[in-house]
């Protein structure tokens, strides 16, 4: 796999950012793998009537499903503060094909986005000190384990996006 630039101003990204930037795009997986056996009709650590309360059917289920593939398309949207693709979009994008990526373009919605998912995700660190009576009980461990890693996202995406504008910001002239 290849990491170097199509653009020869833009120095390439460290070694430690592309793999955090990997380990971004993976951390949405454990989670998205739950909601779908949750859409599927598996109740996947809820107890029968924890389940039932849910109801996870029709338009529940599109609603579940849509979260996990938009949670993990934005999280390989990381990828592209790595990749050359967030430097030059490729060809293949009608009427931006080609053109450089302005560099906020990409560091205000991922810095944003960093600060938004700690917030969002910090408060699971204390999974495990809620009760949740409408799980069982190896169900409340599991899905505590599969929710731990999106704490990380948030901070791995705002260490890739704090790499990214610094290598955007030391471009070379051409």
């Amino acid at each position: 796999m290849t990491t170097a630039a199509l653009d020869p101003a833009v120095p390439p990204p460290p070694r430690w950012a592309i793999r955090a930037a990997h380990v971004a795009a993976l951390v949405t997986l454990p989670t998205g793998i739950w909601r779908l056996l949750l859409a599927a009709g598996h109740p996947a650590g809820y107890t029968d009537v924890g389940y039932a309360a849910m109801g996870v059917t029709g338009w529940s289920t599109v609603y579940v499903i849509g979260l996990s593939v938009a949670g993990e398309a934005l999280a390989l949207l990381t990828l592209g503060l790595v990749r050359p693709w967030g430097v030059i979009l490729p060809q293949w994008i009608p009427l931006l094909g080609g053109r450089r990526v302005h560099p906020m373009a990409a560091v205000v919605p991922a810095g944003f986005g960093a600060l938004a998912l700690t917030v969002l995700w910090l408060p699971f660190v204390a999974w495990w000190a809620i009760p949740h009576p409408d799980m069982t009980t190896l169900g409340n461990i599991i899905v505590g384990f599969l929710y731990l890693p999106l704490v990380a996202w948030g901070p791995l995406l705002g260490a890739v996006t704090l790499s990214y504008h610094r290598r955007r910001r030391a471009e070379r002239p051409e």
